[in-house]
């Protein structure tokens, strides 16, 4: 082993410990929010994992976004193994080790080739898209500042690799002709034959700096690349999978009861029910949960995974009827905005080991009321997230908090519990008035 594989190996297991450290952190911070059990109907959730997540199901429901999105991703997940024939050589000395696969290596090659042209097209487009033409989703308020500078530095890696990935072909198809030593001729080059004439006239130790230099720069870039996904919006690519598998099952109009105030009423129909026995002399009472969400820590941890694997696309904020009519909501920034304060409230935790309050919650300081109560719950935004997210879940707990421990709804609801606990019906009439309309002349 030469010193570039030992230092490529100290590059790899550098890159390696810290993504891996990042991941930690996340799962961690993810945790910090309320068990709630969705083991259930595992089948059914592998199925919805393999539709939405494998199969991109949502995505091609807008097809222009959607297929150059497949295209990406295809380019990213098969590509890979380009990456892993680059770690091995790496780290052995060799060079193309997977060549003895004979026709089948020219396949692949030539494939990965055309593949990672498709793949610098789409992304150009995706620029195109966000900078020049600028949709509505792209330019809203809460894309200012880091989401867009975030969205637009992932496309430019993704160009700049492959980019990289041609340019590192072409000069080995160069070397080859050459009769360089170690490169073997093997595979196929149906892209970067046409870049190879970049190279034409220029000595073999030339060319050989350039190939061993895209070659450095695009195994790099990628161990980069990897340690910005905990940083960036991207890391969906990871979160994609576990969150559809644990994504809600239930039709989208059915909502949740709280447990605590189920057996509340439960325990007042039915006094001596064995299941809602008071706790065993001795045992203390567990502190009692907050009513809804007020803070991070207040939601479950399947909303906190919802937020890391927010896309930011604005597919929900574009659905919202509540934001096409000019309110504030916007599902997207709710998503952001709870990711951001998990972030702030995981840094504290950090910072001041078991107490990480800082006098902030995600309500008011992040989320406003107004945004809350614009919501009409008609899950549009559930329907249109290509990952299953849903937003509707904490905006709701959200509210619950506001009702149940606040007692700060609007005006109109606080008038309507009003009708139901004295009249048992929303309106101010009594059960015996109701009919009085039908002795009227």
């Amino acid at each position: 082993m030469g010193i570039s594989n030992l230092i490529f190996a100290l590059c790899v297991g550098a890159a390696a410990f810290l993504f891996g450290k990042n991941v930690i952190k996340i799962k961690r911070n993810i945790m910090l929010g309320r068990d709630i059990d969705r083991s259930d109907r595992s089948s059914e959730r592998w199925k919805t994992m393999a539709r939405v997540a494998l199969g991109q199901s949502k995505m091609v429901v807008r097809p222009v976004a959607g297929f150059l999105h497949i295209l990406v991703y295809l380019g990213f997940v098969i590509i890979n193994i380009e990456v892993l024939e680059i770690v091995i050589d790496g780290l052995l000395g060799t060079h193309r080790v997977f060549a003895f696969m004979g026709g089948f290596y020219d396949f692949l090659i030539g494939s990965f080739e055309i593949l990672a042209l498709l793949v610098l097209v789409s992304c150009v487009i995706f620029l195109i898209r966000r900078n020049v033409v600028q949709i509505k989703r792209f330019v809203m308020k809460e894309m200012d500042g880091w989401p867009k500078t975030d969205a637009n530095l992932i496309l430019i890696f993704e160009i700049l690799l492959m980019s990289a990935f041609l340019l590192m072909q072409g000069a080995d198809l160069t070397l080859q002709k050459l009769g360089a030593a170690h490169y073997i001729q093997a595979g196929a080059y149906p892209v970067s034959s046409f870049l190879a004439s970049l190279f034409d006239g220029m000595s073999m130790e030339a060319v050989l700096g350039f190939e061993r230099g895209f070659w450095w720069f695009h195994i790099l870039g990628i161990l980069g690349f990897l340690n910005y996904l905990p940083y960036s919006k991207h890391f969906h690519i990871i979160l994609a999978f576990p969150n559809t598998y644990y994504s809600k099952l239930e039709p989208k109009g059915a909502f949740t009861n709280m447990e605590s105030v189920t057996k509340e009423v439960q325990m007042m129909m039915d006094p001596n029910a064995d299941s809602f026995a008071a706790p065993a002399e001795g045992v203390a009472d567990e502190e009692p949960q907050r009513f809804g969400a007020k803070d991070v820590n207040d939601l479950n941890w399947v909303q906190l995974m919802n937020a890391y694997s927010c896309t930011e696309c604005g597919r929900c904020t574009s659905e919202c009827p509540a934001n096409q009519t000019g309110k504030l909501l916007s599902p997207r920034k709710i998503m952001m905005d709870t990711r951001d304060r998990l972030e702030e409230y995981g840094a504290n935790l950090d910072a001041k080991e078991k107490n990480p309050d800082d006098g902030k919650y995600l309500l008011d300081n992040y989320i406003t009321r107004e945004e809350l109560w614009a919501c009409t719950s008609c899950n549009a935004c559930t329907q249109a997230c290509p990952l299953n997210i849903d937003p509707l879940s904490i905006i709701l707990d959200m509210r619950r908090y506001l009702v149940m421990e606040e007692s700060a709804a609007p005006t109109e609801l606080n008038t309507m519990f009003t009708n139901v606990e004295n009249n048992g019906a929303p309106w101010q009439f009594s059960a015996m008035d109701r009919l009085n309309w039908k002795d009227e002349a």
